[in-house]
């Protein structure tokens, strides 16, 4: 029996897996999705030595590094610029954040996603003099924001895995 085939497949399906949870996990806004997917990388790396790939193993960890690093940050910059763009506050988007993180972990997997639209909702109805439809347009263009982020961390999600299985498997043959 070879015990190095077993430990490699053992290896690359607990990578995939790991992947495969980070990515569904971009659905949940305070999963973080993206480090989960980025720390599977790393373990495989070290696990193997970033030898299966060569110097591409290198090139390609890289990437996903900058990928993963830009789409943690892309969520808030997209969430909040559309939030700005009807004028909401930035303590109040900052409001919306923390009661999101909040409820997150005291309701989950739920509570972070009604959390944070009614406690900015909240903040833009008293600061703009109980005008409820100002807060709502600020709410709903967060939730714009909040969808335009999703599709942007999905879509890096799915580059990294990509990236991962060409890594993994596509690549090696050529360095063997």
């Amino acid at each position: 029996m070879d015990w190095e085939f077993w430990l490699k497949v053992g290896i690359e399906t607990l990578t995939l897996f790991f992947l495969l949870v980070g990515l569904a996990g971009l659905i949940i806004p305070i999963f973080p999705g993206l480090v989960v997917m980025w720390l599977a990388v790393l373990a495989y790396g070290l696990l193997t030595g970033f030898q299966t790939a060569g110097w591409a193993a290198w090139v390609i960890f890289i990437l996903i590094s900058l990928l993963a690093i830009f789409g943690s940050v892309v969520d808030n910059i997209l969430m909040a610029a559309k939030a700005r763009e009807k004028e909401a506050a930035w303590f109040s988007l900052f409001l919306g954040l923390l009661a999101g993180i909040v409820f997150s972990f005291a309701l989950p997997p739920i509570g972070g996603l009604i959390a944070a639209p009614a406690a900015l909702f909240l903040a833009e109805y008293l600061r703009r003099k109980k005008n409820a439809r100002e807060a709502w347009e600020a709410v709903q263009a967060l939730l714009v924001g909040w969808g335009w982020s999703f599709a942007a961390r999905f879509t890096i999600g799915v580059i990294i895995a990509s990236l991962w299985i060409l890594w993994a498997w596509v690549i090696p043959p050529f360095f063997q």
